[in-house]
């Protein structure tokens, strides 16, 4: 796991083991706030030592941005954390992730020790101030990657910690492009020194209008794609030859994820806009 101080006391975590996700500390006088968990146990585990270690403090809130297995399942190894979250996160965790982590420990005793825990405080259409120290933590939400996105914004360093809404390529399978591209839209505006992706590098001021242009221009793209391949008999013999590039993105993005993200998305979107499966003839199935 790799990690690195971005501000005083704000810290990243980045996986070296899974699709590059990642993780953030604030840290006060007395105490630590976790923003999101890591996706397998010795990586949050590792987490949890170096606040132990380190920061020497105790966690007393762990952030959820969303409910995915990758961002929330450690929430078990901060025992003594209150967990926070958007409203429709519980809803999901309780609904989708307790059984999702029943089937998974069935193939993975990596998880052995792995339970869901349930948020206690969920935010629905507002917001919610957390201090830490002297720095206050604006949580929001921010949806587009799932309908309980949030994101959590480090007032006094502007340092965003968005979730999946924001990563390399966005992700579609579980959300909404609408969403998406309105919530992208929304952080140029906030004036940010650091961008925190759910997975992949820090994005520095510089470079935060191009990476959210790319992104939504990226998004634009692949409508574009799903919309023309409506048009055909077999809409997925199409879908089936657009690549990454074709559509502005890079295939090495997200640990070489990105092509297998891109070929989700452009199912996952075709579901949205037309309310079912793309169709594809005998050819594309004999070539798969």
């Amino acid at each position: 796991m790799q990690h690195e101080r971005i501000a005083e006391n704000v810290y990243f975590f980045q996986s070296s083991l899974y699709a590059q996700v990642t993780a953030g500390v604030v840290a006060g006088p007395d105490m630590a706030v976790v923003i999101d968990t890591l996706a397998l146990p010795e990586e949050t585990l590792q987490l949890r030592r170096f606040i132990d270690r380190e920061l020497r403090v105790p966690v007393r809130y762990v952030i959820n941005t969303h409910y995915h297995a990758d961002h929330s399942w450690g929430n078990c190894f901060f025992p003594e954390a209150q967990i926070i979250a958007h409203q429709r996160c519980y809803d999901m965790l309780k609904t989708r992730g307790i059984p999702s982590l029943e089937a998974e420990k069935r193939e993975n005793s990596s998880l052995r020790d792995v339970e869901i825990v349930l948020p206690h405080f969920s935010l629905e259409t507002g917001e919610m101030t957390l201090q830490v120290g002297k720095k206050a933590l604006n949580i929001f939400p921010l949806p587009g990657h799932s309908a309980d996105s949030i994101a959590v914004l480090v007032e006094e360093d502007r340092i965003l910690f968005s979730g999946d809404t924001f990563m390399a390529v966005p992700t579609l399978m579980d959300g909404d492009i609408d969403d998406t591209i309105a919530s992208l839209k929304k952080i140029p505006k906030m004036s940010l020194e650091n961008l925190v992706p759910g997975h992949g590098e820090i994005v520095l001021r510089g470079e935060i209008e191009g990476a959210v242009k790319s992104n939504i221009n990226y998004l634009t793209e692949i409508r574009k794609v799903v919309r023309k391949a409506a048009r055909r008999r077999y809409p997925l013999d199409l879908l089936e030859t657009v690549q990454i590039e074709d559509c502005g993105k890079s295939r090495v993005l997200i640990a070489g994820l990105a092509e297998q993200l891109h070929r989700s998305n452009l199912i996952a979107l075709f579901r949205q806009e037309y309310g079912k499966n793309p169709e594809g003839s005998e050819l594309v199935y004999e070539t798969r």
